[in-house]
């Protein structure tokens, strides 16, 4: 039999477990399609071989008052421990190490310690980019300002235009611009902590990142970022059965293989059965949208360009024998081999180090690791299948030669080393090209259109890391409160 409802969201990424949440309690009746037998798709914790991963190395925010996440657990009494980890990362390269810690003047004091620092530029630069960072970061504590804007928006946004000058200065230019007004683009610790941090968040350099969204990504540490005890799908777990609690069906191990319009909204083939719906929201990459329904449109295939001028990952999933010289709580990485070549194929390794608490996720006296590295998925996918694994697996080599260089407390330690590549998040996650990261932000007015709610046509809705806010769970789970909201008006 048809089951009906008022939407039902494909994938259960934290863009479809978002929505899907805010939309059940709004009161709509939703139910959650997910191919997997888990949540949360590309940042979800998987189980191989009686240990836990990461499926990919990261750490998350939205944990502070206010923000979604932290309204989530609070709302639904959600059982997730969320760890205050100091420092949030520890950067190395073959210049310096540098810890950065919960506060961002830690972080400024480190850099004008360095021998030669410009402290006065330093210092007049931090001040710039918290002015921006204030401004915007303040939007995610109220998505309703975020587009479209409703009338009260708009007078909010008034009030707030003293707050907002200081962007006007920056619009539309490379964050490179800002460090070169600053006097500071050889100043090369600046430079590779921003690099670095940028590469993770809005998915490009300061050479081409739009300077707003760089002057603001670099404060992700400081803004209610830390470690999910147990791994971040015990987050994407209890916000499933927040969403049961409140009324919705979640249907895993459930692959969508098309969407068809039917004569009162959308009809959803699954493997489970057929649900018709009124809307449709797709926590999916475009081109997969264009498969499901069998129809182009220009919205997908412009977004699909953008996705392809992107990212996929290289992955290596390690498992370590614990020692006394590893911090007890969980440790995240930046590793850069060489600072003066780019962040990407295996040059510039993130790596997530398990809290030795969380005995759940290894062998006893062991932990477990992963570690993720860039590759161009538009020159990955123009390659044959052997060029694509010799080209992976020396992206891969180079990153264990980056981890031996720059973490042998982590490398001497491993008992056992396994590998992913883009085809591997392709097989498992549905999606196409193995694409990861979401579309870089690189400088340009366009990026600003792209921040409304994605309606691919009446009722059929685009969530996740491809459209919107979209470079970080955050972002992508603040577009899809604001989707629902559009839904919940129409």
């Amino acid at each position: 039999m048809t089951e009906r409802y008022d939407a039902v969201v494909i994938g259960a990424g934290f863009g479809g477990l978002s929505a899907a949440l805010s939309l059940a309690e709004r009161g709509a009746r939703v139910a959650l399609c997910e191919s997997l037998k888990y949540p949360g798709g590309c940042a979800s914790t998987f189980a191989r071989g009686g240990c836990r991963f990461e499926a990919g190395a990261t750490l998350f925010s939205g944990f502070d008052e206010g923000q979604p996440f932290r309204q989530w657990i609070d709302r639904h009494a959600m059982d997730v421990t969320v760890d205050p980890i100091d420092p949030m990362v520890e950067l190395r390269t073959d210049t310096m190490t540098l810890s950065v810690g919960r506060e961002r003047e830690s972080l400024i004091a480190a850099l004008c310690a360095i021998d030669g620092a410009p402290v006065r530029a330093l210092r007049a630069f931090f001040d710039e980019q918290r002015t921006v960072a204030d401004a915007l970061w303040a939007l995610f504590r109220e998505p309703g300002l975020l587009p479209p804007l409703s009338a009260r928006s708009l007078l909010a946004h008034v009030a707030r235009l003293p707050r907002y000058a200081p962007i006007a200065r920056v619009i539309g230019r490379p964050a490179r611009a800002v460090l070169e007004r600053h006097g500071l683009e050889g100043f090369a610790p600046l430079r590779q902590y921003m690099d670095a941090t940028l590469q993770i968040t809005v998915q490009t350099s300061s050479d081409e990142a739009e300077a707003p969204f760089a002057l603001s990504a670099m404060d992700y540490y400081f803004r209610g970022t830390g470690h999910v005890r147990g791994g971040i799908g015990s987050l994407a777990t209890a916000m499933m059965r927040a969403i049961e609690r409140s009324g919705g069906t979640v249907r895993t191990s459930d692959r969508v293989s098309a969407i068809e319009r039917g004569h009162d909204g959308w009809i959803v083939r699954a493997r489970r059965g057929e649900i018709q719906a009124k809307n449709v929201i797709a926590n999916v990459l475009p081109e997969a949208v264009e498969r499901l329904r069998g129809e182009r449109y220009d919205v997908t295939t412009e977004l699909s360009q953008l996705v392809a001028s992107g990212w996929g990952a290289a992955m290596l999933y390690l498992v370590i024998e614990d020692h006394p010289a590893l911090p007890e709580h969980a440790k995240h990485y930046e590793l850069v081999l060489d600072g003066a070549r780019p962040f990407i194929e295996g040059n510039h390794v993130f790596v997530s180090l398990s809290d030795r608490r969380e005995t759940e996720r290894a062998k006893a006296g062991q932990r477990t690791v992963t570690c993720s590295t860039h590759v161009r998925a538009a020159e990955l996918r123009a390659m044959g299948a052997g060029e694509q694994e010799a080209y992976v697996r020396a992206v891969q080599e180079r990153m264990r030669q980056t981890l031996r260089a720059r973490s042998p407390e982590v490398a001497a330690a491993i008992v056992r080393d396994e590998s992913a590549s883009p085809r591997t998040f392709e097989r498992f996650t549905g999606r196409p090209g193995g694409y990861v990261g979401g579309v870089p932000r690189r400088a340009g007015l366009a990026q600003y259109a792209r921040l409304w709610p994605t309606e691919v046509e009446r009722g059929l809705w685009l969530v996740g890391d491809s459209v919107g806010m979209g470079q970080s769970t955050l972002a992508t789970a603040l577009t899809a409160i604001r989707t629902a909201d559009a839904i919940t008006r129409a």
